[in-house]
């Protein structure tokens, strides 16, 4: 009688409604915050103690995970992920483009020197929702192999392809603008030393670019990045991924190709060394992401502002040019007339 005396006046004292503390525990996480999604939940986690501890179960954050991203499925990305601060938590902000920082709920890293050994690329295309590829690939990040040469990682061998399931006629423009439509990607890049990931892919292509001797198409994503603030270099830097495909009339759309590599305002692609640095300050804690598609806007109109300081330096140059070469010719042939 008490129990049901309780329970009465716990109600009425919330205007009729249930109150979240009466409603048992494992209703709320299996039924509730299972249908969420991941800035409703972090908006639910500030209203009360209970859903604080609640929203925070990392099993939660896993299964969320898992479902958004096929490729994190791999051994050694599931062991990165534990060694985060707070695990798929903290992945799964990281990976995802939004303006909420990372959850930072863990004592911060004793030794923040510690070198970067490898990066491990978590890679998923879609088209139209449907799973065509999903790839881990391991970079090891201290070999004069790596740190020399321009940056360049490689998805695909060369006898490699996977089918998408959409069949191809022609590149024409109407298939093209499907495409990009279409095809979306996602490139997490993790740092298992430094416990931190960044999706460095626009999700969807900025462009698509046809090759007509080769009949295939490019699908091109773009995140702006800030540069390595070294001497010299560009204030910003894209991280360019590159999808191939190709086809034959009559059978489906295959991907070849997929690459990623980081380029300068010049389209000069970065080194090893340099693009490290880039990619680390793109994965360190505490950032806030920004909207990738106005980020890329700005970037093309700055790019364009350059090419056209660059294009008139040269045109003052070689008119500086013309009129040294006119003034030594005239003096020529007037030294030519005073010998006469």
């Amino acid at each position: 009688m008490s129990s049901c005396s309780s329970s009465t006046t716990t109600t009425a004292a919330h205007g009729g409604a249930t109150p979240i503390n009466a409603v048992h525990h494992d209703i709320i996480e299996a039924h509730i915050l299972t249908r969420l999604d991941a800035p409703t939940l972090a908006s639910a986690a500030s209203t009360s103690r209970t859903l604080h501890a609640l929203c925070g179960e990392e099993k939660l954050w896993r299964d969320m995970c898992n479902s958004t991203w096929t490729s994190i499925s791999d051994p050694r990305v599931r062991h990165a992920i534990s060694t985060f601060p707070a695990g798929y938590r903290s992945f799964f902000f990281d990976s995802t483009p939004s303006t909420f920082h990372r959850a930072n709920t863990s004592p911060p890293d004793q030794h923040p020197q510690s070198v970067t050994t490898e990066l491990i690329s978590a890679v998923d295309l879609h088209y139209e929702n449907k799973l065509i590829f999903s790839k881990v690939e391991v970079t090891e990040t201290v070999s004069k192999d790596f740190m020399g040469p321009p940056l360049l990682v490689e998805l695909f061998n060369r006898k490699e392809t996977a089918p998408a399931p959409v069949r191809f006629d022609s590149f024409n423009d109407d298939f093209l603008s499907h495409l990009q439509q279409s095809m979306k990607l996602s490139w997490i890049m993790i740092d298992p030393t430094q416990k931190c990931a960044a999706n460095l892919s626009s999700l969807k292509p900025v462009s698509v670019q046809r090759h007509y001797m080769a009949d295939e198409a490019q699908l091109i994503y773009v995140t702006v990045l800030p540069g390595s603030g070294r001497v010299g270099s560009s204030e910003f830097v894209e991280c360019r991924i590159v999808v191939t495909c190709g086809g034959e009339e009559g059978g489906e759309v295959h991907v070849r190709e997929v690459s990623m590599n980081i380029q300068d305002m010049d389209r000069v692609i970065l080194s090893g060394e340099d693009s490290l640095v880039i990619l680390q300050q793109a994965m360190g804690s505490d950032r806030k992401k920004e909207g990738r598609g106005e980020r890329y806007q700005e970037f093309m109109e700055m790019k364009r502002e350059r090419k056209e300081k660059r294009e008139k330096r040269l045109d003052m140059i070689c008119m500086i040019l013309r009129v040294m070469i006119f003034e030594t010719v005239l003096w020529a042939f007037l030294l030519s007339l005073g010998s006469v």
